[in-house]
C-alpha cells in the first residue's frame, strides 16, 4: 500500500513493512542515526543492510515525487545534458541540485522556485516579511536547520508547517518526521533567503531567558558567596557561562556595537545598541546580576570586590568563529553596578577607503591630504561617530614598507601589521603627551594620536606636524568649523594651527534604509519646510523610507553609513587662523570652493535612497 498524499513518508517503517529490513535492523540504524547525526538512509547503508541504489529504487517504487531534475527535463526547462552536468557538479560541491542549476545559469532562482512550487502544489513562502514565532522556530535545532536548509514556520493543532529549500528530499522529510512532535506539511522557501535569515531567525534571546531561569535557581536572592560562584563558573556548562555566551552570540548576530547590563529594582535589563539605537530585553531574575557582573569583571581583570568605584578593562572572546575584543566599563548605580561593553570585531578587518562609500569629491580630497608628507589631519565628531574606523582606514592605506607608522591609542582597537601601536597607561604616567614625546625619537614618518585631549598633547602634535611628520588625530567636536575654534580655545597659537593644519574631516553616522522593506516616502510638512529652507530643488518623489519588517527588527533601518564633510585649509582660512579671528571663520566656509556642510552631504544620501529625510533633518538639528 502506498502512503496517502501529503503525509510524511517514514522510510524506516515502510522498509520494515515491505520486508526489506527487520525491526531489529531498524532499531540499530536508528541508534547509529542518533549517535552520528546521520540521515536514516545513510545509517542503513553504513550498517550494510541495504545499498544506496536499493534505497533509491525503493523510494521510487513508493510513488514519491520525481526528482526535481527529471521534472525540469520533462517540462523542457533544461536539457538532459544540462541535468547531467549539474549532477556532476553536485557530486563535487555537495550542494543542492537547484543551487547548482542556478549557479550554472541554466535557470534563474525565481524560475526554479516558481516551477517547483507549482509542480508540487505546495505553498511558497517569502521569508522577508513572514511573521516568525520564536517558539516555533526552535522546534528545529539550528544546526539541523542549517544542514538541511529548513525552517519551522508555524504550528497548528495537527501539523507543523516547515519551510524547505528542497521539499522533494525524502531523507530530510524522514529525519524531520522523527524529530518533530507532529506531522509535517512542507512549504517551499528559497535557499538564498534561508541563508540570509538564519542568523536573524536563530538569535539566542530564548536561550538567554532559559539560562537566566537556570541561573536563577542556582543563585538565590540574598546569596553573597560570590567567590564560590566565580570558581565554579569556570565549568563550560555553568549557567552563568552559558548565559554570557548566548548574550554575546546574540549581540554579534544582531550587529550590536554595545551591550548594557543594568540591574533595576524589579528587572534586569540587557540592552543592545544596534545601528545607534538601544534595544531592550528584560529578565525578571534580578538576583543573578552580581554573578554575571563578577564573571565579566574576572574576565576583564578588574577588582571583583570593588563595587563603589568605576572600573575599566577589556578582554577577548571568540564568538561564532569571530575574534571579538570587548571593552568593559563598570559604574555603581542605585541597584548594583551597571556594565557597558563595547564590541570590536577583529575578524572583520580594517576597511579600505572604497568600502567607506564616500562621495567622490570627499574620497579624492581625503586621498590627496593623506599623501602629503607633513602636516596635521583631524577627524572629528562625537563619540560613536566612526572616527576610529576612518583613522584605521587611512592607516591601512598608508601602511607600506617604506613608511614608519607609530600610533598612540587608548585603547588599541585593531591590530595592524607593520605598524607600531602603543597603548597609553595613565596609572603609570604613560599618557598621550609622554608617549608622543618618546615616539618622535623613533624616526616616524606618520603618527596617529588617538585623541588630542589636552593642550599639551595638541601642542606636541602640532610641533611634530611642523617638523616633517604627518599627524593624524581626533577631536570631539560637532563639525569642522567648530574644530578650528576649539583648537584656538585650547590656547594653541593661531599661527601654529594655520601652518600645520591640512584639513578637517567631520563625520556622523546615519541609519541606512532597510532594503527588504523600502518604499516611497511621504515627507511631512515640517520636513518639507526644512527642504525649502535649505533651498533644495530635488524631486521629493525620490525619497524613500523603510516600512519595517522582521529583518530590520521593524525599525525600517538596517546598518549605518558615514556622512562626512571635508574642510581643506586655504589661504583665507589660514589668514583668519593666524589673526585668531574666530568670528570670520563661518563666513569663509560658505565661500570655500569644495566645502559642503554635513546636512547637505547627508541630503544627497537621502535622495539616492540610502537614508531617510527624517535622519537628515535629525542630523541637521543636532549640529
Amino acid at each position: 500500500m502506498k502512503p496517502k498524499p501529503n503525509t510524511v513518508f517514514r522510510l524506516g517503517d515502510r522498509l520494515v513493512q515491505e520486508g526489506r529490513l527487520t525491526s531489529e535492523q531498524l532499531k540499530q540504524a536508528l541508534l547509529v542515526q542518533d549517535k552520528e547525526d546521520l540521515r536514516l538512509g545513510d545509517a542503513i547503508v553504513k550498517l550494510g543492510f541495504l545499498t544506496q541504489e536499493e534505497i533509491s529504487d525503493f523510494v521510487a517504487s513508493q510513488g514519491r515525487p520525481k526528482r526535481v531534475g527529471d521534472m525540469l527535463v520533462e517540462q523542457g526547462i533544461i536539457t538532459s545534458q544540462q541535468l547531467t552536468q549539474a549532477i556532476e557538479e553536485q557530486k563535487k560541491s555537495d550542494k543542492r541540485l537547484g543551487e547548482i542549476l542556478v549557479r550554472l545559469g541554466f535557470i534563474s532562482e525565481g524560475e526554479f522556485y516558481a516551477f517547483l512550487g507549482n509542480r508540487l502544489k505546495i505553498p511558497t513562502i517569502d521569508l522577508t516579511n513572514f511573521q516568525h514565532q520564536e517558539e516555533v522556530i526552535r522546534l528545529i535545532p539550528e544546526e539541523v536547520a542549517r544542514r538541511f536548509s529548513v525552517i519551522a514556520l508555524a504550528e497548528g493543532e495537527k501539523v507543523i508547517l516547515v519551510g524547505m529549500a528542497d521539499p522533494t528530499d525524502i531523507f530530510v522529510l524522514d529525519d524531520l518526521a522523527k524529530r518533530l512532535p507532529k506531522p509535517i506539511r512542507p512549504a517551499l522557501v528559497k535557499a538564498s533567503d534561508l541563508q540570509k535569515n538564519f542568523d536573524r531567525l536563530y538569535r539566542t534571546s530564548g536561550e538567554i531567558h532559559s539560562y537566566a531561569e537556570e541561573l536563577g535557581l542556582e543563585v538565590t536572592p540574598g546569596s553573597h558567596d560570590l567567590s564560590q560562584m566565580v570558581a565554579t563558573e569556570m565549568l563550560v556548562d555553568a549557567p552563568v557561562v552559558k548565559f554570557l555566551q548566548s548574550m554575546f552570540e546574540d549581540a554579534i548576530r544582531a550587529g550590536a556595537s554595545d551591550i548594557h547590563i543594568q540591574p533595576g529594582s524589579n528587572l534586569l535589563r540587557i540592552r543592545q545598541r544596534i545601528d545607534g539605537v538601544l534595544h531592550e530585553r528584560t529578565i525578571k531574575e534580578t538576583h543573578i546580576a552580581p554573578a554575571l557582573i563578577s564573571k565579566i569583571k574576572l574576565m576583564a581583570n578588574l577588582e571583583i570586590s570593588e563595587r563603589r568605584l568605576p572600573q575599566d578593562g577589556r578582554f577577548s572572546l571568540k564568538v561564532n568563529n569571530k575574534d571579538i575584543d570587548i571593552r568593559v566599563s563598570t559604574l555603581a548605580i542605585q541597584h548594583g553596578e551597571s556594565v557597558v561593553m563595547r564590541l570590536l570585531n577583529q575578524s572583520s578587518g580594517v576597511r579600505t577607503l572604497e568600502e567607506l562609500g564616500l562621495p567622490q569629491d570627499i574620497h579624492d580630497g581625503f586621498t590627496r591630504l593623506l599623501h602629503r608628507l607633513h602636516g596635521m589631519i583631524l577627524v572629528v565628531g562625537p563619540t560613536g561617530s566612526g572616527k576610529s574606523t576612518t583613522l584605521y582606514t587611512a592607516l591601512n592605506m598608508l601602511n607600506i614598507p617604506g613608511k614608519n607608522i607609530i600610533t598612540v591609542e587608548d585603547p588599541v582597537e585593531y591590530q595592524l601589521d607593520r605598524i607600531n601601536q602603543v597603548q597609553i597607561r595613565p596609572k603609570i604616567g604613560l599618557d598621550f603627551a609622554t608617549v608622543l614625546r618618546a615616539i618622535l625619537r623613533q624616526d616616524p614618518d606618520i603618527v596617529m594620536v588617538g585623541e588630542m585631549r589636552d593642550r599639551e598633547t595638541a601642542d606636541i602634535a602640532i610641533r611634530a606636524a611642523l617638523t616633517g611628520h604627518l599627524i593624524l588625530s581626533t577631536l570631539h567636536t560637532n563639525d569642522a568649523i567648530s574644530t578650528t575654534t576649539r583648537l584656538l580655545e585650547m590656547g594653541l597659537p593661531g599661527y601654529a594651527v594655520a601652518s600645520s593644519l591640512l584639513g578637517i574631516f567631520s563625520q556622523r553616522l546615519v541609519r541606512r534604509i532597510c532594503e527588504s522593506c523600502m518604499e516611497p516616502d511621504q515627507p511631512d510638512v515640517t520636513h518639507l519646510r526644512w527642504l525649502a529652507g535649505v533651498g533644495s530643488h530635488h524631486d521629493v518623489k525620490k525619497l524613500r523610507r523603510g516600512k519595517g519588517c522582521p529583518r530590520c527588527l521593524h525599525t525600517g533601518y538596517s546598518g549605518r553609513v558615514a556622512v562626512m564633510e571635508l574642510l581643506e585649509m586655504n589661504d583665507e582660512i589660514a589668514q583668519a587662523l593666524r589673526r585668531e579671528d574666530i568670528a570670520a571663520l563661518p563666513a569663509l566656509t560658505q565661500t570655500h570652493k569644495t566645502f559642503r556642510p554635513l546636512p547637505m552631504v547627508a541630503l544627497d544620501y537621502a535622495f539616492k535612497g540610502t537614508t531617510t529625510l527624517a535622519e537628515v533633518v535629525a542630523l541637521a538639528n543636532i549640529i
